[in-house]
């Protein structure tokens, strides 16, 4: 894979890229990390280091992100995800697949919702580019490796001409000292052609919690373009208020009634990592997805959805592939959550719900 990148220079691009974003080169390594130059590595999967170039971040719960650029002159597939990181240092990443970066320096504040500080700021993704989610970890989560044959294509003929690494620093103590943070991802690749093309769907909510509650947070979007999406894995992340997070595929039988298919159910405090899908039959237009949120406060105050520990958030990841053509366009599914919206409000098109005690484990 030749992104612009190199490990070895890491120091150089801090003083050069102060002004503006560093091409920086990729090398191809084998998994044994070797270094065969890009002629030798047809058949081989390589390991490149997408990490942090050594950050000090000093404001808690900043969100830093750093980019690649992608060789546009070959098509890539990534393979699997070996994350460089601890929760004691990292609250959670997610990998980002940009048609441009939504800043130019080497390394940005790209919290949405965050507090101004001292580091350039931007999106994750340029405000008119390609954005989608490639891969997210949290609280210490082991690597993901593709089932066979599965990648994601990044690179020539792909939407993704760059690569946004987004790390989320709660805690800032350790850096007070002066201490640096080298936290990423170890991206594993081939350049042999995949036909089984992967995607990420991600669902989520904004909306409340009311204080000494149990809330409901739900979303749910229906599948409209042409496509059959397999899906094998899926992931959960919520802060600290999260009981269980749920994701389903619905589908109408022939009476007309819908079908609630399970395609995941997890406590979002324990390792937020990919897990396989309950049920990997395929998903096709005129279905739904829905994810659901289970949240208990314990608070006496009203918790809103948002960037910091104080705040919350309700996110099911969805993984799947094609066995033809491209991943779905649709790249996110959200909803304006509590109060304003739950699963049946009579606009959404959703009947036969799950009792919502089903949801707790």
């Amino acid at each position: 894979m030749t992104l612009y990148k190199c490990v070895s220079c890491i120091l150089l691009w801090n003083i050069i890229a102060a002004f503006a974003l560093v091409d920086r080169q990729l090398h191809t390594y084998s998994a044994d990390g070797r270094n065969y130059g890009k002629d030798k590595t047809e058949s081989l999967t390589g390991s490149f280091p997408f990490l942090m170039p050594s950050v000090s971040p000093k404001t808690p719960d900043l969100y830093l992100c750093t980019p690649i650029k992608v060789d546009p002159t070959t098509s890539y597939y990534i393979v699997g995800y070996k994350p460089n990181a601890t929760m004691n240092t990292a609250h959670h990443m997610l990998l980002y697949g940009c048609g441009e970066p939504g800043n130019t320096k080497l390394t940005w504040n790209c919290g949405e919702m965050s507090k101004s500080t001292e580091e350039e700021s931007g999106s994750p993704c340029g405000p008119q580019s390609h954005s989608q989610i490639l891969y997210a970890w949290a609280r210490d989560a082991p690597r993901l490796d593709l089932p066979s044959g599965v990648g994601f294509k990044v690179g020539k003929n792909s939407q993704t001409k760059y690569l946004v690494l987004q790390v989320h620093y709660a805690h800032v103590d350790q850096f007070k000292d002066g201490s640096t943070d080298d936290s990423g991802i170890f991206l594993q690749y081939t350049e042999k052609p995949l036909t089984k093309l992967a995607g990420t769907l991600l669902l989520g909510t904004d909306g409340i919690i009311p204080p000494m509650k149990t809330e409901h947070m739900e979303a749910a979007c229906e599948i409209t373009e042409n496509k059959t999406i397999h899906p094998f894995a899926y992931r959960t992340h919520t802060h600290g208020l999260g009981k269980v997070v749920s994701g389903y595929r619905v589908r109408s039988n022939a009476q007309g009634v819908q079908e609630w298919t399970l395609l995941g159910k997890r406590d979002p405090l324990t390792p937020q990592m990919f897990y396989n899908v309950e049920n990997n039959s395929p998903i096709v237009a005129g279905d739904f997805v829905a994810a659901r949120c289970t949240m208990k406060s314990t608070r006496h105050r009203v918790t809103e959805i948002g960037p910091t520990n104080e705040d919350e958030m309700c996110n099911f990841y969805l993984m799947y592939y094609v066995d033809e053509g491209e991943p779905l366009d649709m790249k996110y599914c959200f909803s304006q959550g509590p109060p304003n919206y739950y699963w049946d409000n009579p606009d959404t098109g959703l009947h036969n719900i799950p009792d919502q005690d089903a949801s707790i484990l």
